[in-house]
């Protein structure tokens, strides 16, 4: 217990202070959003917005989006082809500052508590939080499933100011050393020392990445619910020649799309996660 107490420590360390609903957090590399297939958009926007408490918006002109500190939600309109669970990312991370009032908003809601089979081996579970003792930032975890298998972790921060904020990625793979030592080469994130319960980390700023190793067979994300992920890239263009010369493969090559004033391109890590790279995403408000 007092190692899973530690990780908490260590892993909220990156969590920023941020004014709502923007892109704040500065570096080469930042996190940028996450975006989901959605059979049903409204629906996917009432779990993010109406019950997580995220500020509903629209990015070029009339796309809906769900906007949180340090991470936008977008959302195309498709069927996804599974949830998360299975998937190489297997839940993305928010931390609040009232993780009572948020958990019974998920319940009022009719949207499912996971806590129970989700928390990590050693925390008590009592109604649906994951109690985490002691005087460090983190005070409670929960986990969350929303719409057509969305996986939210919940992290109670009493002392920040902000009701939410984007928190962490949590990647699953047969090799999870492997995994965050190609983020740390290809993206610059920042090794975390330590682990707890196989789970290892690595950070950018705003954003932290865990890797737990599991079986093999996770199904890369093109198509689930949560179908890539994003990182807001200063200088773009330059980034995307370096990835090349590094024996990176884009699946979708360095473009302007002059009309919404954002650059982008495509790349898939070697376990199948789905990335988008922009730049840009840091002037929606």
């Amino acid at each position: 217990m007092k190692r899973l107490i530690l990780w908490f420590v260590l892993s909220v360390a990156i969590a920023p202070h941020a004014l709502f609903a923007q892109l704040i957090a500065s570096g080469p590399v930042t996190n940028g959003h996450h975006h989901f297939n959605a059979s049903d958009i409204d629906e996917h926007m009432r779990f993010w917005v109406d019950t997580l408490g995220g500020q509903a918006g629209t990015f070029g002109g009339n796309i809906p989006i769900a906007m949180f500190p340090n991470a936008l939600i977008f959302m195309r309109d498709q069927a996804p082809t599974g949830g998360m669970i299975g998937s190489t990312v297997n839940h993305v991370a928010f931390s609040v500052s009232d993780l009572r009032a948020t958990v019974d908003r998920v319940i009022d809601s009719g949207f499912e508590m996971i806590t129970e089979t989700e928390a990590p081996a050693g925390v008590e579970v009592i109604d649906d939080i994951g109690v985490i003792p002691g005087d460090g930032p983190v005070s409670g975890i929960a986990y969350v499933q929303g719409p057509e298998g969305i996986k939210v972790e919940v992290l109670e921060m009493r002392a920040q100011e902000d009701p939410i904020i984007s928190h962490h990625i949590h990647f699953f793979g047969e090799d999870a050393e492997a995994m965050r030592a190609w983020y740390i080469e290809f993206f610059g994130a920042v090794e975390r020392p330590g682990s707890v319960n196989g789970i290892i980390g690595a950070d950018l700023p705003g954003l932290g990445l865990s890797f737990t190793a599991d079986a093999p067979g996770m199904d890369g994300t093109a198509g689930r619910v949560l179908d890539h992920i994003g990182f807001e890239i200063e200088n773009l263009e330059a980034f995307t020649q370096e990835l090349e010369a590094k024996g990176i493969s884009l699946d979708v090559p360095y473009r302007e799309i002059e009309a919404i004033g954002l650059s982008i391109a495509f790349v898939t890590d070697p376990w199948g996660t789905y990335i988008e790279l922009s730049e840009g995403l840091d002037a929606v408000r």
